[in-house]
């Protein structure tokens, strides 16, 4: 297990998952406190970096398409201080960050994780039931339900409708988008058969957002509605997410099911490790990695034998 602790907070890995804890310093934005611990399987990243500076590194993960319905729905928009895949790194802490880097990397390697899109979500999204209140109103969601109320700064005509009630089965996209320069922004549900998009300012179905400092809280309740709706691969495809057997299939209109491949027979650990280092062999000898990367795949496979 490798681990670095900063006053951002902690990374933690242990060859299958890594966990991002938060720090309690006050540059830890409201954001990456309120979500608290996240818990990324290996098999969701695409890669990880570290950045040295004068003053502060930053190590950063990538994942992969389609894996973690917050970057779904923010969409690279959620600024430095509330990015739960950024921690900020003291100088002094510079040799421990380029190890959890190689090790985060080398197991990448090992267990051949690739770095194309997916096509469910690999993390759960945030703790239910979740409630917050910014701009123009309120939104509380359960699972199954969202609810919006609005507040004294609401417009006249948006707040006589009065709260509303959607079911999660009505919606049929979530959008959130932050208040920048002299644009507000909002989160926004798009509900079936409802009437054309109309600003947030009178949309009954959105939460207008000024740029205040709980703003980007609205990001955590769109995550969680997101990660309940079909993922955006199963929408690429024309297809609707099922399950067979307890097991999520995907299957598309006119098709049948995609039923999933028969498991492969579990090898022995000792040979799974060999057969790993003759694939590392011929991607090398193909030109596909190169010496370096080679050679650091080679001893994390040698230290697990």
């Amino acid at each position: 297990m490798v681990e670095i602790i900063q006053k951002d907070g902690t990374w933690t890995f242990d060859g299958e998952t890594l966990r991002l804890t938060p720090g309690r310093d006050k540059s830890v934005g409201l954001l990456r406190r309120t979500l608290g611990e996240l818990q990324v399987p290996l098999r969701a990243l695409a890669g990880i970096s570290f950045e040295q500076g004068k003053k502060a590194g930053r190590l950063r993960l990538r994942l992969r398409d389609g894996a973690d319905p917050l970057l779904q729905v923010s969409g690279g928009r959620l600024t430095e201080p509330h990015d739960p895949y950024q921690l900020v790194v003291e100088p002094d802490r510079y040799g421990v960050a380029e190890y959890v880097t190689e090790e985060v990397r080398n197991a990448l390697l090992l267990d051949g994780v690739p770095t194309d899109p997916v096509d469910s979500y690999l993390l759960p999204g945030p703790s239910l039931p979740l409630s917050v209140s910014a701009g123009d109103g309120t939104v509380s969601f359960d699972g199954e339900r969202v609810r919006l109320e609005w507040n004294w700064k609401t417009e006249e005509a948006k707040a006589a409708s009065g709260a509303r009630a959607l079911a999660l089965t009505d919606i049929a996209a979530v959008e959130w988008l932050p208040a920048a320069g002299l644009e507000n922004g909002h989160l926004r549900f798009v509900v079936r058969h409802a009437p054309a998009k109309t600003p947030a300012k009178y949309d009954p179905n959105a939460v207008e957002l000024w740029g205040f400092k709980r703003d980007p809280l609205m990001a955590l309740v769109a995550a969680a509605v997101q990660a309940r709706l079909p993922h955006p691969a199963a929408r690429d495809t024309g297809g609707a997410r099922t399950e067979r057997d307890g097991v999520p299939v995907l299957t598309g209109a006119g098709t049948a099911p995609a039923v999933p491949a028969p498991a492969a027979p579990v090898e022995d650990g000792h040979d799974a490790l060999l057969r790993r280092l003759r694939e590392l062999g011929e991607l090398h000898r193909s030109g596909v990695l190169t010496d370096e990367e080679f050679t650091l795949a080679k001893q994390a496979i040698l230290k697990r034998m």
